[in-house]
């Protein structure tokens, strides 16, 4: 009796210990499906914010190709820069159908959506804005079915670093060298290295007679040329096709060149020379402002001491020798190609920087503006008598050397003219750059975006 009692109850513990665990198994069966589904979920929702990030990261390296295209001129007013990086941006990318910034004339420029994918429904905007004076900032926003991700980088406010100060001699149109020319560095060649644009020209250099550089020349024109005509001319220390083969590249990257600044210099020039002065003695003058249509011939031996400031239209001509302890410039407009306004040199030139001007009261702020000789844009300069040395750049709208001018330049030689840029007779110039680690004195570099890459984050908007 006891036995059936026991039976029954262990098959009674059985049954209710198999409900249970039917029961935590159905549970689990469920939480697993479950669990399985949300997994499922975030994988989608993972992948599909990857698609997002893909997309801003896409439109991250759009953005930068383009900002990093955008300059404006280093004179802009602080106020102006950034509406003027909107302008530039809007300008570089017009012809870009897909891709219409917006600016709200304030602060904020806009790239509306632009489309990546329209099967997939890959997209990214962007947003740049200022921060502060010192900063550019720029979200890019990539979106995927519905889904965003939003990219933070920032852009230094900066001046370009790499100009044509980098060069001995930078040309917009090319460049002639004939008879027994010689350009060399004075410590070593590289100084005297060449940039020539040419993109009117297919002829970018001509090197005819024994000429020679003696550093390397970048043209920027792709389909230029190169001809050498006489034995010994020469370039990088070859000649021949050796010579255009190992030390000419075809298709640089185009190099910047620095807007002139006369204005910058203008307060200095108080004394003014016009027709009733007498130029035909040996003279002293000093921070002079040449009036315009005055065409003065300076006949005697001349010294000139801080600023020479020349207005348009001008033909100045230094017929005996001329010693400059200061800076000349011409106020022509830069592009200004017709040879109107020239500045001539027959005679010897004896240079000394502005830092040696004495130390009185109208030189006063004039010692540190150093680097520049001579800045005249619009003005044809010549150069038919030897000197010892120049002390600074040379900058103008045409720039000749003839005869047996020559000597040290301590700087670079400009020509913002597309015109050709000829040397001839006995001209060797030597080119001493050493040192020099700032833009000349008048010179204004460009203010570009310069890419912060320490920056990088993503944010949640």
């Amino acid at each position: 009796m006891k036995r059936r009692k026991y039976v029954k109850y262990a098959k009674g513990v059985a049954l209710i210990t198999s409900m249970i665990f039917l029961i935590v198994f159905s549970a689990l069966a469920v939480a697993m499906a479950s669990l399985s589904g949300s997994n499922l979920q975030i994988a989608e929702n993972q992948r599909k914010g990857d698609h997002a990030r893909a997309c801003a990261e896409s439109g991250l390296e759009v953005m930068h190709y383009w900002l990093d295209q955008v300059a404006v001129p280093g004179d802009t007013p602080q106020s102006q820069v950034f509406s003027q990086f909107a302008s530039s941006f809007q300008t570089e990318t017009y012809d870009i159908s897909n891709l219409v910034p917006a600016y709200d004339g304030e602060s904020t420029m806009s790239v509306p959506n632009i489309t990546l994918d329209s099967a997939r429904a890959k997209s990214f905007s962007a947003v740049v804005s200022p921060v502060g004076t010192e900063t550019v900032q720029a979200d890019i926003t990539g979106t995927y079915a519905g889904l965003t991700k939003t990219l933070r980088v920032n852009y230094k406010i900066a001046t370009r670093a790499h100009t044509v100060f980098d060069f001995g001699v930078a040309t917009k149109g090319p460049l002639s060298l004939q008879g027994n020319i010689l350009l060399e560095g004075v410590n070593i060649s590289v100084e005297s290295s060449v940039y020539i644009e040419s993109y009117d020209s297919a002829l970018a250099l001509e090197i005819i007679g024994n000429s020679q550089i003696g550093g390397d020349v970048s043209i920027a024109n792709s389909s230029a040329s190169v001809s050498l005509q006489g034995g010994m001319a020469g370039i990088g220390g070859e000649t021949g096709s050796d010579a255009i083969e190992n030390h000419v590249s075809y298709g640089v990257a185009p190099v910047e060149f620095p807007s002139p600044n006369p204005g910058y210099f203008e307060h200095y020039a108080t004394n003014i020379v016009d027709s009733s002065t007498d130029m035909s003695e040996d003279a002293t003058y000093e921070n002079i402002r040449i009036a315009a249509g005055t065409n003065p011939n300076f006949t005697g031996n001349v010294t000139l001491k801080g600023v020479v400031f020349i207005e348009t239209p001008n033909v100045v001509t230094f017929a005996g020798n001329a010693e400059i302890t200061g800076i000349i410039i011409g106020d022509g407009e830069l592009e200004d190609n017709s040879g109107t306004n020239r500045i001539e040199f027959q005679g010897t030139v004896d240079s000394n920087p502005v830092s040696v001007l004495p130390a009185e009261e109208q030189f006063t702020g004039l010692h540190d503006e150093t680097g520049t000789f001579l800045m005249a844009p619009g003005f044809h300069v010549s150069f038919g008598g030897n000197f010892s040395t120049l002390s600074g750049a040379i900058a103008g709208n045409g720039i000749e050397f003839f005869g047996n001018a020559g000597g040290t330049i301590n700087g670079s030689v400009l020509n913002y003219s597309d015109e050709e840029m000829t040397l001839s007779g006995n001209s060797d110039l030597f080119f001493n750059r050493s040192g020099t680690t700032e833009v000349p004195a008048g010179f204004v570099p460009e203010i570009i975006l310069e890419y912060d890459p320490n920056s990088y984050a993503e944010i949640a908007i």
